[in-house]
């Protein structure tokens, strides 16, 4: 029995709105650089994957001006609506290629500053775990609950067991497939991978990231992610 490869899928069809700019913000520049090729360089160039599927938007008109458009390793396909069909769609896209028990990491497009040793020890940690994760960080801020539309406090919320989901998330091809078709057809909010398969009863293991793996969602996380790769 041959051993399990490894997929890289990224989900990039997002609008990215919150940015308020005149593209995603995959196609933003950090270090005269798009997000969306540092992003990938920073797996691509630290793993060994079999092959990556990026999910765009039909419409596209940014993705051929990237470095990655050019990447022989790289393919691409039409994603969906939301983040889910987006992965759905690659999944699919990779039907005649990958084997059910291939590993798939799933990444975010705007999440360019993952270290290298946070990929090496998903992978080491995960590849014999019956089910899959995700890097996760434990949250670190006293975190308030607000009584329902107010701005009033309802209670301090008790953050000892929870954690900031994180990506990559790894998790078996053809288990995540189905995951994401039952939760998809039945309506079920998927906020991640994970999620997708909590939904399907499986239960992902959590391996532990450095918290400076964020995602750019704001126009104040260009800077911060441009020092945070500056440090790396």
């Amino acid at each position: 029995m041959s051993k399990p490869r490894y997929w890289l899928i990224v989900p990039a069809a997002g609008s990215g709105q919150r940015m308020k700019a005149d593209c995603p913000k995959q196609y933003l520049q950090l270090n005269h650089r798009y997000i969306l090729d540092v992003t990938l360089s920073r797996l691509l160039e630290n793993a060994d994957f079999a092959g990556c599927m990026v999910a765009l938007r039909a419409d596209d008109p940014w993705w051929s001006k990237t470095a990655s458009s050019k990447d022989e390793r790289v393919d691409t396909c039409i994603g969906g609506s939301e983040r889910a069909n987006s992965v759905l769609a690659a999944l699919e896209a990779l039907l005649d290629r990958a084997d059910n028990d291939d590993w798939v990491l799933v990444h975010d497009a705007a999440r360019p500053c993952l270290h290298p040793a946070d990929l090496g020890r998903l992978i080491a940690d995960l590849r014999g775990h019956p089910v899959g994760g995700l890097l996760a960080t434990p949250v670190a801020d006293t975190l308030k609950r607000k009584a329902g539309d107010s701005n009033a406090v309802e209670t301090t919320v008790d953050r000892r067991h929870l954690w900031r989901a994180l990506t990559p998330q790894m998790f078996r091809f053809s288990a995540l497939r189905r995951a994401l078709e039952t939760a998809i057809a039945s309506g079920y909010p998927i906020t991640d991978e994970a999620s997708a398969l909590e939904h399907a009863g499986q239960i992902p293991c959590i391996v532990e990231g450095r918290p400076d793996n964020i995602k750019i969602t704001v126009p104040a996380d260009l800077a911060l992610a441009g020092f945070i790769l500056s440090r790396l």
